[in-house]
C-alpha cells in the first residue's frame, strides 16, 4: 500500500548513520571507547572537554582510523561554556541527536579531603550534568526526538566494600558516591520531563574496569563478579550504542548495570 512506513530490520535500527553524537569527556577510560563506539555506528561525533591537548590527539587517532570524530572544548562547570559547546555543534552539523554525559572531575583523595573540595566536584559532576542534560535536552525536544545517556557507575548503586582495598594505598572518595547516586534519580527526572517531547534519558552504571591496577585489588575485585574479570576496552560499547540508536526507542528512564554481576552478587 502507497505511503505505508516500511518495517526496518532489527539490525538497521542500531544504526547511527545520519545522527549527530556529542561525548563529554572523550578522551578518558570510558570516553574512548563510547565515542568509538558511537563513530562506527555511523554518527558524526564531537567529543568534548577541557584537556583539549590529550582530546585533539584521540580525536587524530581515530579520524585516521576512518572514524568522523572532532575535538571540541567544554568546562563542564560554566553553563555558558556549555551553551557556546551547543551553538558550536549546531553549527556544523546542524543538530544533536545523542549526548553522552561522561565527563568527570575528581578533586577528592578520600573521607578526609577538604570540604571545598567535595564541593568543586559537585559543580561539574552535579551541576554540570544538570546544565548539560537541559541545554542539549530542550534542543532535542524541539525537534522532537533525541537520547541521553548519562554514564552513573555501581558505586552510585551501592555502598563501598571496602575489604577490596585493604593494605593497598588507594582513597575512597564520598563525593564520587554521592553524585553517581543522584545521577540515576536525576535521569529519572529528565525522562519524565523531556519524554512527552520525544527525548529518552537513562543512565548506565559500569562497573570496575581494568586499569593495571594493584593485582591484589583486581584478584579481590574480579571475585566479587559473576564473570571473574573487570571490564575491558569493548564492554560500554555494546550499551550505549543500543541506548542511543532506535533499537531503544521504548526505553527510558532506565537505569543498566553493566558490571558483570557485581551489583546481583
Amino acid at each position: 500500500m502507497s505511503g505505508t512506513p516500511q518495517k526496518r530490520k532489527v539490525l538497521d535500527t542500531f544504526s547511527l548513520a545520519g545522527k549527530t553524537a556529542v561525548v563529554t569527556g572523550g578522551a578518558g577510560l570510558y570516553g574512548r571507547q563510547i565515542a568509538e563506539a558511537l563513530a562506527e555506528a555511523g554518527a558524526r561525533t564531537f567529543m568534548a572537554s577541557r584537556n583539549q591537548e590529550k582530546l585533539q590527539a584521540q580525536a587524530v587517532a581515530f579520524r585516521e582510523a576512518g572514524l568522523d570524530v572532532t575535538a571540541m572544548e567544554l568546562d563542564q562547570g560554566s553553563e555558558e561554556s556549555v551553551s557556546r559547546l551547543l551553538r558550536h555543534v549546531v553549527d556544523v552539523a546542524g543538530r544533536v541527536d545523542v549526548l553522552v554525559n561522561n565527563a568527570v572531575l575528581r578533586p577528592m583523595a578520600d573521607w578526609s579531603s577538604p570540604a571545598e573540595a567535595f564541593a568543586r566536584s559537585m559543580q561539574v559532576n552535579a551541576t554540570g550534568v544538570f546544565m548539560m542534560t537541559r541545554a542539549f535536552g530542550e534542543h532535542m525536544a524541539a525537534h522532537g526526538s533525541g537520547s541521553i545517556i548519562n554514564v552513573g557507575s555501581i558505586q552510585g548503586m551501592v555502598g563501598p566494600d571496602f575489604t577490596l582495598y585493604e593494605g593497598l594505598d588507594w582513597g575512597i572518595p564520598p563525593d564520587y558516591f554521592f553524585h553517581k547516586a543522584g545521577m540515576v534519580n536525576f535521569s529519572r527526572f529528565a525522562a519524565s520531563k523531556l519524554g512527552p517531547r520525544g527525548v529518552r534519558v537513562n543512565t548506565i552504571s559500569p562497573g570496575g574496569f581494568f586499569n593495571h591496577q594493584d593485582p591484589k585489588f583486581v584478584e579481590r575485585y574480579n571475585a566479587r563478579t559473576f564473570l571473574g574479570r573487570m571490564a575491558g576496552e569493548t564492554d560500554l560499547k555494546g550499551i550505549v550504542v543500543f541506548l542511543a540508536s532506535d533499537a531503544s526507542a521504548y526505553i527510558t528512564g532506565a537505569n543498566i548495570a553493566i558490571d558483570a554481576g557485581y551489583t546481583s552478587k
